[in-house]
């Protein structure tokens, strides 16, 4: 039998068939346009993403026999609006994650409903890309739109709909609404009366590997499948890469070096730090989970190297960086070019370096690049240890873990083992994983993770070079405080040089 992972993101849909085994048969990947009608804001058509997804799968299972298609599950770009009405009609355009057109709904909702009172709720406060403050923005400025709403889904939601007929939703996307109780697994009534919003209009909430219903019959006809095939949940993307990449359980880690970068913590148990520097959010294995994002990971590399340096040989630009070098490097750089997210939640933070002098090297500034990157995933990880986790290892994954430098430096930087993974499909192969469960191929999605996730390559931290980078993460950590004051300066002076 095979199972089909379907990875909803924000340019494209890719889409992995994968056999019970876990052996990944083939991949596809389709694109679709995102729109931005106005500075800040980012929209696309719902329809489009079930066309390519259709065509997608089409294409997919060429040459398989439909009926040993068993399930469809999904991972998806997270926190996306889309508003159905009263006949299942797409209302508008989907608001994307990063749309940033919700500041004064974010201002709303974290100081007069105020931040206390929505960790209460939700557990999680108010951020530009989540779907409660878009919500709140229709209601102001598309009111004849918010009238009509029947319907809220999540992107992937829409799809597990035009397939299945059914309106569902799983815990780990619903966690990043800021409609949904995390620690109680279900919709929060304060939270839908304070946007205005009807249960009704929610869907049914599922477990990510819990089977929603099966292919109806125009989806099986699209597809070229039979109704037979499940239709499982799914996650939010986040979850379903953890997934693939084994993090479920308790205390298991996966750190990933994209354009942004996240740390995922995985937790059998609750929990929310008291400064809301991570998002706690229910997980795909049936638990919970923390997670770190920062808004600039293996961008800040490239940014140094393409932009600043103007190279694209990577490799070589790391080759001058020794094992002596590392924890003796006396320039700090701040990897906040987007802002910053976890843990300070601050959009007005800027990148810096620090500690340049006369001496100070190109190779240096490239080091402390993939210094900095480390160190802010470690301000992520001391979050989590300080709500009494123990992590001894992590996993790792993205664009950026292919250097077997920057490897090296988290493991030294986090003194934790840092483990490389034999395939890295992201939330498409845990999709597909999830599609096992839920049709019984696997009793649940740990045992799934183990059967299917193998490490091929493990980076022990050095004793000597770990006690070298703890003091200077100690000194990493004084620098963005003490800028602060700077960054508010700085962008106080920007926002009055505009308006003139």
């Amino acid at each position: 039998m095979y199972y089909i992972g379907v990875d909803l993101g924000t340019s494209s849909v890719k889409l992995l068939l994968m056999d019970k085994q876990g052996t990944v048969v083939k991949t596809v990947s389709k694109e679709y346009p995102i729109s931005f009608p106005k500075p800040g804001w980012s929209e696309q058509n719902p329809y489009d993403w079930y066309e390519q997804s259709v065509a997608g799968i089409r294409e997919l299972t060429v040459g398989i026999k439909k009926e040993e298609v068993a399930g469809i599950s999904f991972g998806g770009q997270m926190h996306g609006l889309v508003i159905l009405d009263e006949n299942d009609k797409v209302i508008r355009p989907a608001i994307l994650w990063n749309d940033g057109r919700t500041t004064k709904e974010c201002e709303y909702l974290n100081n007069t409903i105020g931040k206390g009172k929505l960790t209460e709720y939700t557990a999680n406060i108010a951020f530009a890309g989540f779907t409660a403050p878009k919500i709140l923005w229709v209601r102001e400025n598309e009111p004849e739109n918010f009238q009509k709403i029947r319907k809220i889904m999540l992107p992937k939601d829409y799809l597990a709909y035009r397939f299945s007929g059914v309106h569902a939703t799983d815990v780990s996307d619903a966690s990043g609404m800021l409609l949904f109780d995390v620690k109680n697994r279900r919709w929060s009534e304060e939270m839908l009366e304070i946007c205005g919003i009807s249960k009704d209009c929610m869907a049914r909430v599922f477990e990510s590997y819990e089977c929603i219903g099966h292919l109806t019959e125009e989806a099986a006809e699209k597809l070229g499948l039979t109704t037979d095939t499940a239709v499982i949940a799914g996650a939010g993307d986040n979850a379903a890469a953890a997934v693939g990449t084994g993090t479920v359980g308790d205390g298991s880690c996966n750190i990933s070096l994209g354009t942004s970068g996240t740390i995922f913590i995985s937790s059998m148990t609750f929990g929310v730090d008291a400064n809301n520097a991570l998002h706690a959010f229910a997980h795909a294995d049936g638990h919970y989970h923390l997670m770190g994002c920062m808004l600039s990971a293996a961008s800040c590399n490239k940014w140094w190297l393409d932009d600043i340096i103007g190279t694209g040989d990577y490799a070589k630009e790391q080759e001058g960086i020794t094992d002596e070098m590392l924890g003796s490097n006396h320039v700090f750089y701040l990897p906040y070019l987007m802002g910053e997210r976890s843990p300070h939640n601050n959009p007005l933070a800027r990148a810096t370096f620090t500690g340049m002098t006369m001496d100070t090297t190109r190779t240096d500034m490239t080091q402390a690049v993939l210094e900095g990157v480390a160190f802010a995933i470690r301000d992520s990880f001391e979050v989590a240890k300080s709500l009494g986790m123990k992590i001894t290892e992590t996993k790792i994954c993205g664009g950026g873990a292919k250097s077997p430098l920057w490897r090296k430096m988290i493991a030294n930087i986090l003194n934790i083992r840092v483990c490389v993974l034999d395939k890295e499909e992201g939330p498409s192969l845990g999709a597909a994983m999830l599609a096992a469960v839920g049709t019984g191929a696997y009793e649940t999605v740990e045992a799934a993770a183990g059967q299917i996730v193998h490490v091929v390559d493990t980076i022990e931290p050095d004793a000597e070079i770990a006690a070298r980078y703890e003091e200077k993460y100690r000194q990493f950590q004084q620098i963005y405080p003490a800028l602060k004051p700077v960054f508010d300066s700085i962008a106080k002076c920007e926002s009055s040089l505009n308006l003139r």
